[in-house]
């Protein structure tokens, strides 16, 4: 789903939940004593289901994706694939496939791999977590050019942006709870602060639904592990449908570029009832 440059249209998915109000930098023991229990709640757990977005950029269509979570032999699977479309394809080439796996029971993150083409350029992101924090290997190919680098990011509640979706989606998110989590979406650590603010009702394509809005702020976790606004990402929206499957449903996000709306555009569930 919803929603960081590396991750494009699967950040906008899952967490493109990115309500921007820069903070001070935090004292890294300050920040890191807040940080929600990384603890199943009593949510049924998602139903495997096939989903798809478009996303709009100042009222202009420029990417689709789609999106299919099951429970399989390996854990929970994610996977997604996706680019831009019309003339936002013309100004600037990007396809993606994101592949995600995590544990069924405690929803931790696995592994992560995700291959990007952008314009004529491949980037390949391999992530693989552990109880202790996570490994990130990334390489850059252009031509006969080749980067790699392999990062290493030291916290036990890191979350992969596909199991931070899983996770919150298993919590009450009754009016004014919060969460604070540590999300790694493939280069750089992100400590997300999630409220719940109200109930509405909104229409998105698939049909009107009860849902569950969510402001999200989020900061990157630099240098020493301090905490440093968002440079790209001002503020934004997300609402999840208020029901046992709490889909992302719209996402309404200001980012450098202008103005990102994500929209979900059809839902099958699998091994449905007719």
């Amino acid at each position: 789903m919803i929603l960081q440059a590396s991750s494009r249209l699967a950040a906008a998915c899952l967490c493109g939940l990115t309500l921007l109000a820069p903070l001070p930098a935090s004292d890294a023991a300050d920040w890191e004593r807040s940080v929600s229990p990384v603890a199943r709640g009593a949510f049924p757990e998602l139903r495997p289901v096939r989903t798809s977005y478009r996303f709009g950029w100042n009222g202009i269509a420029a990417a689709q994706a789609d999106i299919r979570l099951a429970k399989t032999a390996r854990g929970f699977e994610f996977q997604a694939t996706g680019g831009t479309i019309g003339l936002a394809r013309t100004l600037w080439s990007y396809d993606v496939q994101h592949a995600a796996i995590s544990d069924p029971e405690t929803l931790r993150p696995i592994e992560v791999r995700e291959v990007e083409n952008i314009r004529s350029e491949k980037v390949t992101t391999n992530l693989t977590f552990t109880p202790e924090g996570v490994v990130s290997d990334r390489e850059e190919r252009e031509g006969k050019s080749v980067k790699s680098k392999t990062r290493r990011f030291a916290f036990p509640d890191t979350l992969s942006l596909n199991s931070s979706l899983l996770f919150l989606r298993t919590q009450p998110l009754a009016e004014g709870a919060m969460h604070r989590i540590v999300v790694y979406p493939a280069t750089s650590a992100y400590l997300c602060t999630i409220t719940a603010s109200g109930r509405e009702r909104i229409s998105v394509p698939t049909g009107t639904y009860n849902a569950i809005k969510l402001d999200v702020r989020l900061e990157k976790i630099g240098k020493k592990r301090k905490l440093q606004p968002h440079k790209k990402f001002r503020r934004a929206t997300v609402w999840l449908s208020d029901d046992a499957d709490r889909l992302v449903l719209r996402i309404e996000t200001q980012v450098f570029i202008g103005a990102v709306v994500a929209e979900l555009q059809s839902v099958q569930f699998e091994n449905a009832k007719p």
